[in-house]
């Protein structure tokens, strides 16, 4: 995997082994940054259910200025220690071993500009995230990958890549 664009183009970063985590394609990144890319200077980002931390690290790439990434299993919050370093670190990039819901759960409306979630597919976290932001917005503009077989509220923007969908929950301005 790379970086796509930013400061850090065209640098690779490594995924789990094992397969227990599903990366964001390189197609569906690209598209997904694209939709944020003019927020992201300065921006305080989320990235939940962060995987390889590809999407946090692509938002940093971008002039994010701080993004918290947040994964439940310690060993694959070692791959994303390992992915900052690899790329020469950055000041603004915390993480958290903890479960996504549970995180979101403790969080004050707009504390983020930009969230990101790419839960497993075959679990009920997607609804769960969807049902914490819609009571209590935690991001001005919440994205998430999903399966398209899974339908989410009308409010939310989807835009469907085969077999995945993106959705954009966004707080009225």
């Amino acid at each position: 995997m790379r970086i796509i664009s930013g400061k850090w183009r065209g640098r690779s970063i490594a995924a789990p082994e094992g397969g227990r985590v599903r990366p964001t394609g390189d197609r569906v990144r690209e598209s997904w940054m694209s939709i944020v890319h003019q927020l992201l200077p300065e921006a305080r980002v989320l990235d939940l259910c962060a995987g390889t931390g590809a999407l946090g690290l692509e938002a940093l790439s971008r002039g994010a200025a701080q993004c918290d990434f947040v994964e439940q299993s310690s060993d694959v919050v070692a791959v994303i220690r390992a992915n900052l370093d690899k790329l020469g670190g950055h000041p603004g990039a915390q993480l958290h071993r903890d479960d996504a819901v549970r995180f979101v759960g403790r969080l004050s409306p707009g504390a983020y500009d930009v969230a990101f979630a790419d839960p497993p597919y075959a679990t009920e976290t997607v609804q769960q995230l969807v049902e914490c932001w819609m009571a209590v917005p935690f991001a001005n503009v919440f994205g998430l990958e999903h399966s398209s077989s899974v339908v989410l509220p009308a409010i939310g923007e989807t835009r469907r890549y085969g077999s995945t969908s993106l959705t954009f929950f966004r707080t009225p301005t």
